[in-house]
């Protein structure tokens, strides 16, 4: 059976319910999935799984989320070879060019790891809707297959 650890950082819970999507879309195809808040990972807890995934927020101008800071750049030291990875996160489109700004930088440390892209980046405005939850299973599908 697959293993997957989905880390996220949320300020308005947004990238909380993020992560809780994929991490019950994977649950529902077997994937024995763990979720925890950035701060209580490393990224060190990404070589004990299949799948990585981190669900980050963007604040203001394309800043990364304080508390991830020391995750994401301990992220870019990782060897993670063998290791299939996605980012998905929530922002705010006002934001223009800054939108989800934190998902395309986690994904660019992941790609420095030597996983495998397994899906996304993912971007969502605001809170997941109907739309962005189906975007979200295949995601997490695309994650899965790609971990076979």
């Amino acid at each position: 059976m697959a293993s997957a650890l989905v880390v996220y950082a949320t300020i308005t819970g947004n990238n909380e319910d993020v992560a809780d999507i994929i991490v019950e879309a994977l649950k529902k195809q077997g994937v024995d999935t763990e979720e925890t808040e950035i701060t209580m990972a490393d990224p060190a807890d990404f070589e004990d799984v299949d799948i990585c995934v981190v669900c980050p927020y963007t604040y203001g101008e394309g800043t990364l989320p304080d508390e991830g800071l020391d995750f994401f750049d301990d992220l870019k030291e990782e060897k993670l070879d063998g290791k299939v990875f996605g980012v998905a996160g929530s922002g705010d489109k006002a934001y223009g060019e800054y939108y989800c700004k934190a998902v395309d930088s986690f994904d660019d440390a992941f790609a420095q790891t030597g996983a495998t892209r397994g899906g996304g980046p993912v971007h969502i405005n605001l809170n997941p809707d109907q739309d962005d939850i189906q975007t979200l299973d295949k995601f997490a599908q695309q994650l899965i297959d790609k971990a076979k």
